[in-house]
Parts: C-alpha cells; sequence; structure tokens
C-alpha cells in the first residue's frame, strides 16, 4: 500500500509537467509507475475465457513464446527485454486467437491493422490499464478468485475516429463487400465509430466473453473520487505508411485515391438552332426540293406549255388528250419543244436519226441487248421444240441437288447465328470456356406476394422497445412455404435412359469433394433449407425475453453474408450449404437502394454444370424439363412464381415454331391458290361457258410455277448442305417468300406476255414461245441476276444468320431463274397446245369438240391490263397528278430519313416468345425486381508472372498496390456504377492468397503437415500442423518458390470460422495452374454488372466493360514493358449484343453493296444505260429509307432479323423497279410522259398482279400469329416492302421516269426507222413488244 502512495505521489508532479510542458516522459518511468486491473485468466465461458481481477503493478513478460506474440501483436509495448505487460502468457495466446479474423479482413491495410491491434493489445496488455480502464463488474471464479466480467474502456475522440476512419472502407475481396459490415453488426454504410465500439464491446455478439463499454470523449472522468484518462494513443491513417509497411490501397482507404475524373457529359445530340440535325437538314431539304420544283412545274406549263395562252399560237396551250401533255421530247437529252401540228389525234413526229448519229457505247449497248433477245428467243424455240428432254434434266438436277436436303442441318444455338466464329465476343467467350469451362446453366424462381401488402413487425431486443418493418415476404410462415417449395424442387428427379437423374448428380458443387452440397442462391440458405433453424430463437437467460430470432438472423447475413457464424447467440452462420456466400443483391429484388427489408421478391437460383460438350448436358436438360413440368403445375394461394430454366428460351421458340407452321403454311397456300386462279386467261363475254374457262385457265401452269420456286430453294438447300453450311429457320421461312415475290413476278410477265401476243401468220407455238421469251427474257435477266448478285455481296458480311441467308437466297433465286427458263418454258409450250387444242386445264385428256381447233380470244389483254393501261396510267399521267405525287412521296422520304437515326437498336428477347409464354412473366419479373445485373469476369490471358512483385502489383488492390493495378481501375470504376455498368468492386483471389498466407491467428490459414509436408485445413487440430514455413519474404510478399507452393492450398482451402480465406469456393475455378503447378496461367477477376432491362443497358455495359479493359491491358503492358499481355471482359450475353456494336455499320455496308451491285448489272444489262440504272437506284433506295422509316414508327428495332428483311427489301425492290425501268427504257414513244405510260400499262398489270397482290394476301395471315416476332418481324415488315415497293414502282417510278427518264437511245430508234415495214404486222404498226422488248 506504501508503495502505491509513494508510486502516486511520484506521478502527480509529473503529471502537471506533461500538462505544462506538453510532452512525454520515458516510456520506462510510465510503466514503472502503471497499474493494472486483471492479469490471467480464471474462467471459461461458452463465447470465451475472461481475465482475473488484479490491481498492482505490471509485471515482466518472461515467457519467450510471450514475448513473440508481443513483438508481432503489440510491438508498441515491447520495451526490451524486461517489457512489463498487465497479461500474462495465457492472455496472449487468447489475444493471438482472437486476432485471427481481424488478421484476415485488416491486414489488407496496414494502418488499420495497427490501430485495431493497439486498441486490445492496450485492453489486454497496457501496462497503465488504470488510468483508462475501470471495472464495472466482477464475478467469483474457481480458486476464490474474482473474474472481471464488464470494462469501461475510455478512448479519446481522435483514437475512436482515428481507428474506424483507417478502417471503414477496407474491403473483402471474396465477398465484395465492406469489413466492417462483419464488424459492426450491420451494413458498413451504416456504421459509426460508435456502433462499431458498441458493438464489438457486447457480449451480444457471441464473440466477446465480457461486456466492454467503450466510453469515448476527450475529458478526464472522474468516478468514485478516481480519475480517468482517456487512451489516446496516436492513430495512423490510412493513407499514412505504418513504420515499413506502405498505405493502404485506393480501394481500402478513400483517402488514398486520387481524385475520380468525373464522369463525361453524355454526347449532345447534333443540333443546328436549337433543331436535330436530321430533322432540320432533311427539313430544308424537303422545302427546298418543293419549292424549286413547284417554282420549275409552274414556269413549265407557263412558258413551255402556254396553259395560260400568252405566249404565240406557234406552242400548244394545256391539253386534254395526254398524249399532248409532255411539252418537250428527248433524243438522248437534247429536248425538242413540241410544236402543235394539227389534230390532236395526229402522231408527232421524231427526228430522222442517222448511224453517224449513235455513239460508240450506244452502239455496244444495243449489240449487247441483240445479242441477249437472240440467244433468250433460241433458247426459248429450243425449250419449246424439246419440252420432254428439258423437263427430265431440269428435273434430274434440281432433283439431284435438292437430294442434299438428306444432309441437312439447321442452326438454332444463338451463338452461331449471330455471332462470326472470328469475332472479338467469340474468340473470348472460346477462351474464357477452354480455360474456366462455360457458364452455369441457371433455374431461377422470382417469388412475389402481390396481394399481400401487409407488414412484418419485428421487436427489437431488450432493452429496446422499438419495432422494425419488414415486408411481407419476411413472414416465418411464408418463408417456411417457400423453403418447402425449394426442398421440393431440390428433391425432383428425372429419367435419363436408364438413370435417374438428381439435382445433386448435376449441380454446382463449389467445395467438391469436400462438401457435395450444390449452389443454391437463396436466403433460406441462410438457415441451410432447415425448417429448424427458421423456428431458432435465442431467449435472455430468465426465458422472458427473445434476444433473437430468424428475422435478426437474416439481418445479420443480409449484412455480412461472409460470416461463418453470426454473433446473436443463434450459433448459425451466413454461408450456405455448398459454403458460398448468398448475396443480398442476387436473392432479393425489389427493394430500396440497400434497405433490404423492403424486398418484394425471393429470387431463388439452382446453379447447374455446363458443359462443351453437349452430350454431357442431356441429364441436365432431361431434369430441367422435370423442373418445368413441376412448375407448371405448382399453384399456390400465397405467392406467385415467375420461373426459367436454361433450356426454356430454346423450348419456348421451338414450341413457337411449331405454332406458326400452320400460320406460314396458310400464308403460302393463299398464295399459291392466287397465283394457280389468276394466271388463267379469262373473257368477259357473255356467252362464255364453264368448260371454255377451264381451257382458258392455267391452274396446272400456275401450281408449275409455284413448284419450280419449291424446287429452286429446295436445290439452294440442298447445294449448301452438300457443302455442309447449316441453314436457319430465317432460312426456313424468309428465303421461300423471296423466291415467290421473285419468281411469281417473272412467270406472270411471262405468261401474260404471251397472252396478250398475236401469233404471226404461220408462226408455230413453239417459235411464238421463243420469240416471246426473246423479248420478255433479258428483263427476267436483269431482275434475277441483279437480286442473285446482291445477295452474294451480301454474304460478305460477318453475321452468320445474315451470311448464310444471303448465300441460300442468292442460289435460290439463280435456280430459279434458271428453272423458269428451262423447266417453265416446256411446261408453257405444252399448256399453250392443250389450250389451243381446246383441251380443260388440269384434264387435259378432256377436249372440246364444238369449237375449231386453235381458236383464239378475240380479247387476250386482261380485265387488269386493261385498266392499268387504259385509265390508272393516264390518270397518274395527267399534268396535275405528276407534281402532286413527287411532292407527297420526296416529302415522305424526308420524314423518314429525318428519323432514320432514331431507329432502335436490339433484339427484345419478349418478342421471341409466344403470347402465352410462361417466360414473359419471368422476363417481366427480372425486370422489375432485380437490382444486380449478370456476373462479368475480367480475364487475364496466360502470360503475366504472378510470381513477381511487378505482377502482383499490376493486379492487386491491398497495401502497396498502386492505384491503376487492374483490382484498382475496376474499384474505380465500380464508384461510377451508373456510368460503367460495374454494380461492385471485383472479388481479388490475389489479394485473398496473400491474406491467408499472412503468419498470424491461431491456428493461422496456411499451415504445414510437419510429417508429411502437406496442406494442413484449419480444421485439422493436430499437434502435426504448424504454419507454412516461409522463406525470405520480397518487399513484403512471398518470394516465388513459396508463391507457387501454398497457392495449390489456398485454391483448395474450405473457407470456415478460424479461416475465412480459404480459396476453394470463390476461386478455385477461377486460377489456371500450369506446368504442372509450378505456374499460373490465365485467371479471372469477377465482379457484377449492373442491372439491365433495355437493350442500350446490354449494348453500354458491353462497351464499358470493354473500355476499361482496354485501359487496363494499356496500364499493364505499361507497367511491365510486356506488349503480350492481355485482359479482356467476358460475360454470357456478350457475344450476343455484340453485333449491335456495329450493326448500323454492317447494316450500310450491306445495303450498299446490294444497291451498288444492282446499280452495276442494271447498267450492263440495260446496254450501259446509266440513266436508267440510277433510276432503279433512286428508287429502290427511297424504298429502304422509308422502310427505316417506318421501323422507328412501328417500333422495329434494327437486328439481325430486321437486315436480313432489309436485304431482302432490295431484292424484291428490283422486281418492283427493274421491269418497268426496262419497258421504259426500250419504248420509242417520243417523249418520256408517253413512254412512262407505255412501261406502265405493259408492266404495271404483271408487277401489280404478279407480286403486289400475290403477297398481301400471305402478309395479312402472319398478322394473326402468336409469335411477336413474326407480327414484328414479318407481318409489318413485309407488309412495308410489298406496299412500299408497290407504290415506288407503280406510282413513284413512272412519275420520275416521265421528268428525267432516260432520253430515247439513238441506236434504238435508228434500227426502228429503218426496219422493213412490210415485216411488221397489225398494218405496218408495231406489236407492243417490239417496241418495248420486255
Amino acid at each position: 500500500m506504501m508503495s502505491l502512495l509513494q508510486g502516486r505521489s511520484v506521478l502527480i508532479p509529473i503529471v502537471c509537467f506533461l500538462v505544462i510542458c506538453h510532452c512525454g516522459i520515458s516510456r520506462a518511468f510510465e510503466e514503472e509507475e502503471g497499474q493494472c486491473i486483471w492479469y490471467g485468466e480464471c474462467k471459461d465461458t461458452p463465447s470465451g475465457k475472461i481475465n482475473c481481477e488484479y490491481h498492482g503493478p505490471p509485471k515482466v513478460m518472461e515467457d519467450p513464446a510471450g514475448m513473440d506474440i508481443l513483438r508481432t501483436y503489440c510491438p508498441d509495448l515491447v520495451t526490451g527485454n524486461e517489457t512489463k505487460t498487465c497479461c500474462d502468457i495465457n492472455q496472449l495466446r487468447t489475444l493471438q486467437s482472437n486476432m485471427g479474423l481481424p488478421q484476415q479482413f485488416f491486414l489488407r491495410c496496414p494502418s488499420c491493422y495497427n490501430n485495431f491491434l493497439n486498441l486490445y493489445c492496450y485492453l489486454t496488455c497496457g501496462p497503465q490499464q488504470s488510468n483508462f480502464l475501470m471495472i464495472n463488474g466482477t464475478e467469483s471464479a474457481p480458486g476464490n478468485q474474482s473474474a472481471v466480467k464488464a470494462v469501461a474502456y475510455f478512448l479519446t475522440k481522435e483514437y475512436a475516429h482515428g481507428m474506424y476512419n483507417s478502417c471503414k472502407d477496407i474491403q473483402m475481396p471474396s465477398a465484395n463487400e465492406k469489413a466492417l459490415s462483419v464488424f459492426c453488426g450491420r451494413p458498413a454504410e451504416q456504421c459509426t465509430a460508435e456502433l462499431w465500439l458498441s458493438y464489438m464491446g457486447s457480449t451480444a455478439n457471441g464473440h466477446t466473453p465480457f461486456d466492454i463499454n467503450f466510453s469515448i470523449g476527450d475529458k478526464n472522468v472522474t468516478i468514485k473520487n478516481t480519475t480517468y484518462s482517456p487512451m489516446n494513443y496516436p492513430t495512423t491513417a490510412c493513407n499514412q505508411e505504418y513504420k515499413n509497411r506502405s498505405a493502404c490501397s485506393c480501394q481500402d482507404c478513400e483517402a488514398a485515391c486520387a481524385p475520380i475524373p468525373p464522369v463525361p457529359p453524355k454526347p449532345k445530340p447534333c443540333t443546328l438552332l436549337h433543331i436535330d440535325c436530321y430533322y432540320f437538314g432533311f427539313g430544308i431539304a424537303c422545302l427546298a426540293f418543293n419549292l424549286f420544283f413547284f417554282i420549275y412545274v409552274i414556269c413549265y406549263n407557263v412558258l413551255v406549255r402556254n396553259s395560260l395562252g400568252v405566249t404565240d399560237s406557234d406552242y400548244s396551250p394545256l391539253e386534254d388528250d395526254e398524249d399532248y401533255n409532255s411539252g418537250v421530247f428527248c433524243v438522248n437529252g437534247h429536248s425538242k419543244k413540241r410544236h402543235r401540228a394539227g389534230s390532236q389525234n395526229q402522231r408527232i413526229n421524231i427526228p430522222k436519226v442517222s448511224h453517224a448519229d449513235i455513239s460508240c457505247l450506244e452502239k455496244t449497248g444495243s449489240w449487247m441487248e441483240t445479242l441477249l433477245e437472240s440467244f433468250f428467243q433460241a433458247w426459248g424455240t429450243f425449250c419449246a421444240l424439246h419440252p420432254v428432254l428439258v423437263i427430265v434434266l431440269g428435273l434430274v438436277v434440281a432433283g439431284g441437288l435438292s437430294a442434299g436436303i438428306s444432309m441437312f442441318q439447321v442452326t438454332t444455338d444463338p451463338v452461331e447465328l449471330w455471332s462470326a466464329k472470328d469475332s472479338r465476343a467469340r474468340t473470348e467467350r472460346d477462351y474464357f470456356d477452354s480455360h474456366f469451362g462455360p457458364f452455369y446453366r441457371t433455374e431461377q424462381l422470382i417469388i412475389t406476394r402481390p396481394n399481400n401488402h401487409s407488414n412484418v413487425v419485428h421487436k427489437n431486443p431488450p432493452p429496446s422497445i422499438s419495432t422494425v418493418n419488414y415486408t411481407s415476404l419476411f413472414d416465418k410462415e411464408f418463408l417456411h412455404m417457400v423453403l418447402d417449395l425449394q426442398l421440393a424442387i431440390e428433391n425432383l428427379t428425372a429419367k435419363y435412359g436408364d438413370e435417374t437423374v438428381t439435382l445433386e448428380d448435376i449441380c454446382f458443387q463449389p467445395l467438391a469433394p469436400d462438401n457435395t452440397k450444390c449452389t443454391i442462391q437463396s436466403i433460406l440458405q441462410y438457415f441451410q433449407d432447415n425448417h429448424t433453424n427458421i423456428d431458432k430463437v435465442k431467449m435472455d437467460e430468465y426465458g422472458f425475453y427473445v434476444l433473437a430470432d430468424y428475422i435478426d438472423h437474416l439481418a445479420y447475413c443480409l449484412q455480412a453474408p461472409a460470416s461463418t457464424q453470426d454473433t446473436l447467440g443463434l450459433n448459425m452462420s451466413c454461408l450456405a450449404e455448398s459454403g458460398q456466400p448468398i448475396f443480398p443483391w442476387i436473392s432479393l429484388g425489389g427493394y430500396k437502394g440497400k434497405d433490404y427489408k423492403t424486398a418484394e421478391a425471393l429470387v431463388i437460383t439452382f446453379v447447374v454444370n455446363n458443359h462443351l460438350d453437349e452430350e454431357k448436358n442431356k441429364k441436365a436438360e432431361a431434369w430441367e424439363k422435370v423442373f418445368i413440368e413441376y412448375m407448371r403445375a405448382f399453384r399456390s394461394p400465397n405467392m406467385t412464381v415467375a420461373y426459367s430454366s436454361e433450356r426454356s428460351i430454346e423450348d419456348e421458340i421451338n414450341r413457337e415454331s411449331d405454332s406458326d407452321v400452320l400460320t406460314i403454311l396458310a400464308s403460302y397456300l393463299i398464295m399459291f391458290g392466287y397465283i394457280a386462279l389468276t394466271l388463267g386467261q379469262y373473257t368477259d363475254c357473255v356467252d362464255c361457258s364453264l368448260p371454255k374457262l377451264l381451257v382458258d385457265a392455267k391452274m396446272t401452269l400456275g401450281l408449275a410455277g409455284v413448284v419450280i420456286v419449291l424446287l429452286s430453294v429446295s436445290s439452294s438447300l440442298g447445294l449448301f448442305s452438300y457443302c455442309g453450311v447449316a441453314a436457319t429457320l430465317i432460312i426456313i421461312e424468309v428465303v421461300p417468300f423471296l423466291v415467290l415475290a421473285v419468281g411469281v413476278d417473272n412467270i406472270f410477265i411471262l405468261v401474260q406476255t404471251f397472252q396478250r401476243d398475236k401469233q404471226r401468220p404461220g408462226e408455230t407455238v413453239e417459235d411464238q414461245v421463243g420469240r416471246i421469251l426473246g423479248q420478255v427474257g433479258p428483263s427476267m435477266m436483269l431482275s434475277s441476276c441483279s437480286e442473285s448478285i446482291a445477295f452474294f455481296l451480301g454474304a460478305l458480311t460477318n453475321m452468320p444468320a445474315v451470311r448464310v441467308f444471303s448465300l441460300y437466297a442468292a442460289m435460290a433465286v439463280l435456280f430459279d431463274f434458271l428453272l423458269q427458263i428451262t423447266v417453265f418454258i416446256a411446261l408453257l409450250t405444252f399448256d399453250a397446245k392443250r389450250q389451243k387444242a381446246n383441251r380443260l386445264d388440269m384434264c387435259c385428256f378432256v377436249k372440246l369438240g364444238n369449237q375449231k381447233s386453235g381458236d383464239k380470244l378475240k380479247d387476250s389483254e386482261g380485265f387488269l391490263y386493261k385498266i392499268v393501261r387504259d385509265v390508272y396510267s393516264h390518270l397518274l399521267l395527267k399534268e396535275w397528278v405528276r407534281p402532286i405525287v413527287m411532292s407527297i412521296f420526296v416529302t415522305y422520304f424526308c420524314i423518314s430519313g429525318a428519323v432514320i437515326h432514331k431507329v432502335g437498336v436490339g433484339l427484345d428477347q419478349k418478342l421471341s416468345m409466344p403470347d402465352d409464354s410462361y417466360v414473359l412473366d419471368y422476363f417481366k419479373n427480372l425486370g422489375k425486381y432485380l437490382h444486380t445485373g449478370a456476373p462479368v469476369y475480367f480475364v487475364v490471358e496466360q502470360g503475366l508472372d504472378y510470381k513477381s512483385v511487378a505482377g502482383q502489383n499490376s493486379i492487386c488492390g491491398g497495401n502497396g498496390c498502386p492505384q491503376n493495378s487492374l483490382v484498382s481501375q475496376i474499384y474505380t470504376a465500380s464508384l461510377q456504377a451508373n456510368y460503367s455498368k460495374i454494380a461492385q468492386p471485383t472479388s481479388s483471389w490475389l489479394d485473398d492468397y496473400l491474406s491467408w498466407l499472412a503468419p498470424g491467428g491461431s491456428p493461422p490459414c496456411c499451415r504445414e503437415d510437419n510429417t508429411t509436408h502437406e496442406f494442413c485445413p484449419s480444421t485439422d487440430n493436430t499437434s502435426f500442423c504448424h504454419g507454412c514455413p516461409m522463406g525470405k519474404s520480397v518487399h513484403g510478399r512471398p518470394n516465388e518458390v513459396d508463391f507457387m507452393k501454398y497457392l495449390p492450398w489456398f485454391l483448395k482451402d474450405n473457407p470456415g470460422l478460424k479461416c475465412a480465406k480459404g480459396g476453394h469456393a470463390a476461386y478455385g475455378s477461377g486460377v489456371n495452374l500450369i506446368r504442372n503447378k509450378s505456374d499460373v496461367g490465365a485467371t479471372y477477376f469477377m465482379t457484377y454488372h449492373t442491372i439491365m432491362t433495355e437493350n442500350e443497358d446490354y449494348i453500354g455495359g458491353l462497351k464499358m466493360a470493354r473500355k476499361i479493359a482496354d485501359n487496363i491491358t494499356t496500364t499493364m503492358r505499361g507497367m511491365l514493358h510486356d506488349d503480350s499481355i492481355k485482359v479482356f471482359p467476358y460475360s454470357v450475353w456478350y457475344v450476343f449484343y455484340e453485333q449491335y456494336l456495329s450493326i448500323v455499320k454492317d447494316t450500310i455496308e450491306n445495303l450498299c453493296f446490294c444497291i451498288g451491285a444492282i446499280f452495276l448489272v442494271t447498267f450492263l444489262l440495260l446496254g450501259f444505260d446509266f440513266f436508267s440504272a440510277l433510276m432503279v437506284l433512286i428508287t429502290i433506295g427511297m424504298i429502304v429509307v422509308d422502310i427505316l422509316g417506318l421501323m422507328y414508327f412501328w417500333d422495329i428495332t434494327l437486328n439481325a432479323v430486321s437486315l436480313v428483311n432489309l436485304v431482302m427489301a432490295i431484292g424484291i425492290s428490283v422486281e418492283f423497279c427493274a421491269h418497268i425501268t426496262r419497258a421504259f427504257a426500250v419504248s420509242l414513244q417520243p417523249t418520256r410522259v408517253q413512254r412512262a405510260r407505255d412501261a406502265l400499262a405493259h408492266m404495271g398489270s404483271s408487277v401489280l398482279s404478279g407480286i403486289t397482290l400475290t403477297k398481301l394476301g400471305g402478309i395479312i395471315v402472319l398478322a394473326f400469329s402468336k409469335s411477336q416476332l413474326f407480327q414484328v418481324f414479318y407481318f409489318r415488315m413485309y407488309l412495308a416492302i410489298v406496299v412500299y415497293g408497290a407504290t415506288h414502282g407503280l406510282i413513284f417510278l413512272p412519275v420520275l421516269l416521265s421528268y428525267i427518264g432516260p432520253p430515247l437511245n439513238k441506236a434504238k430508234l435508228y434500227k426502228h426507222q429503218n426496219r422493213d415495214q412490210s415485216e411488221l404486222p397489225n398494218g405496218g404498226r408495231h406489236s407492243d413488244y417490239e417496241r418495248i422488248p420486255s
């Protein structure tokens, strides 16, 4: 007692000296005068040992093991060989054991770890305990000792907040969470210094054996005449170095981060005068065109046509006879004013053309046209003379090619359809799959209670009287029902051959073979799928108050999902049965911010193994089928379940395809029936009889034309099947439609030209057929070759579905043309002879005997032909109609062009599902409730030297790691999630491995069996296991030998209560060990995308991930001076969305290639007629732009399906344009208006009946399809193609030609003027197709 008084008498002047001088005194002197409140351990409790009360001076630590522990954990207390402490060796061992978990989490940031250690070092062993510790309670202990069961620990604000600030940002890489979530009992974002210390000091956390009441304040506290001075040991900020250890990294210390660059502003849309550039540009173009065009029209009518009668009478006024409505006629571009020359019925004289007036190009063009006409006439005559031979040979060749269908393969794999083999996404996907295995198959439930809006009111543990509201999802009885459903699914079995397949046979087991439990992402895994655990409660010692129940355990695990044991006294782990953490942002949905108690959906995900070998996935597919059937039959009044499996989308697409077979079949049958009925030659005479109508019908010929179309398609399919080019469903659905449009148009032109032709005297049927083919063959060749070559050029694209479609379509169009000029010509000859012999169609053995053989119809022109020729063509080309037509079409073109940049990109996956699909509900809930997107892996390709410190620094995110390392860059990106689309910091096997290697803890994570030198897991308590022997470190990192020796051990160590850093579960498949485990190959670092619901989100996410990865690659190459290093991002959906990064460019290229090919072929086959080719080019371009505009107005997005349709639209547009343009080019009428009317009269009816009416009937049927994909991309786009094609071909193009069509060709005019008039039939007048050889 006297010594104590003497000590205090000495202490008083020392304290005064400190207050006055503000300087410290020697540590030795302080220790000499310090006092303890405890020494040694004297009682065990369920949560640990408590210390023995002791009031006396500190004692010298004489135990060498104790000194080693002090040097390791409390170096600031070591003063030499005579170090005095208030703890013995047992207390130090307890301290060492308790510091194992903090070391694993906090050692990433040395300053935090040191601050945290000092808190407990001074608490446990500080030689001046009595200055800042006060005993608040004791209890008896064995040996008549008194055990301390509660203390008050006085801390300054500077220390408490300094420690908290140094630790608050530290990350847990394996869990993508902050470490304080484990140590604070609540989410790190809600933690404060006071709450953290309060939680750590409470015995309620399950780890603290006695209560520690942390009292934070800067003033001394006097209690019962004893004054306590708050402990104020200096703290080290996280952005400062601690001794020889580097400062914390940016990822673990916000203060260490360089300023984050601001998010780049979104590119501002191009505007002029605050108007969208496209709107402005096309608006100005529209106004300028209409202004100048109408000025031209007014001036033309006033000055040229003398419509007001103000000029000399030498010019004709406005006439009603349209023969005079074109003020000028042109001969090769030389305009001539048309003088009035007598009566209105007098024909216009055309200037005489001499041979010298004809240019070389015109002569060459005339020679080519003559050559083509002669060839086709000779060929047609040959086919007509040998019809049987031609038919047999044609069918044999077509049949031989079609036989290849026996080898026919259909590609349904979306990856094969939409991603080229050499594309970046496909290459990276293959790399990922080959090194880490394919991404898992997932079976998912989204469970909601839309009709239950009640709250679960939870009472906080006493002494609190407050309550917390949770949504009805957290009702205990409801959770029991959900668990029943989950367990029922886990117990489902399926038959595959003779085997019984269970979920455990196919599921992903991260800890296998040590633990064969399946990975199931569900909050019920917080209770290890156990009903008893849900009902478990923790009562107070009197059994009156509930201290913790299922809600408390849920709340704890939602905050710290990687915890191996809660701190509530329930002693349950938060880890799933499979050993993995269950992240709340994956297993809950519909919550606000991070307030998980407001969740509106439970998300349960069963993770199933996937294999590159599809045969190995058959078992999983069998189980998934049973799963879907079970969920279809599942009904509950208490919950709504949306569900999906890995096979669901493919199953639903196949079901949709099956249901659409009837729709497609009905569409084609309507078109076939129309062709068969309307191809006939029917008269409008009154005295016609049914037998005569059957003679004139051409149903057999029409059906034969349809069969030829089908044969051309089958030949194309067979040929490419021989070549091993797999087809797609798009080909089967689209190519017949395309070839039918092309083929039927040619058939109608050929047959109707023959019907309108007058057989010449002495001319046989064979000669007549040959002559007709000579007239229309070049036109058929023009359209077919243009389309075929255009499609072949379209195959240059990298998009597999478009490329394969283009190849099949090009070959089918080519085969159709060849069969038409061979087999169909032979069949036409047979049909002509049948009709001439008065035999019935389809019953050719029945002959009418009352009519004279060889009779021809008096009127062979047909009703539609006469309407177009006599009414429509005259009305359309009236002088007041033409300007209106031009204005309307150009204005609409400008409107479409103005919105073309607003066409959406992508394919909404909901459109690929039938209207009644259960997957639609799943997609709806997916977008509505989920908060986190798909995992994204940043893959480091093989080649990086992880054993070197430089290689580690380019990756790691812990202390000593630069801010531009891979982990740090991803962390920085996650801070701007709305911009980067990266939702979380990445998990890092390297950082966890370095923490796992660190010595410390009882036991340490890395342990070796002294006898076998094999790995000892933390659960092995044998005496042979000791910490891993480590060689000399390099800058605080393991040397190369140790790095590779212990890495395989880390990757097979299961995380547990004593060592949470084991890497088996989190990283077992993420690190490739190569060269007999002597080196590290490819590795990945996983994080998550933000939730993505729209196509723009997916496309933006892919762009940003690649941007981040490319920047990381550039940085690492610069740091290591190695250009072979490569980092790329991978997510399961990248391979599907990569096409949209370049879809606009691909579309422009494809359309330009196709239109360019059509222009070139048209230019050549029209006899080097540049103006005619230009007219076709302009019209097709306007059709395509108008269709793109309609896509915007009708919500049709740009994707591979619509791109195929656009390419097809160009092909069909040729049919609408080429025939009329060629008819105009070869017409010898004197004015453009008359030539346009002439071309429209002779080709308009065939185009109208051959394409427009044929297609409309079939298209309308598609509107009734159950498939949304058909309704949007086939009905809407096909309708647009036909309507725009018909209106432009039959309305706009004739008017355009009447204004700026090609001039009269002097070579044709010369040939016409010098023809022997005696050879002309019809009294010296040219027949229609001598004048228009089309």
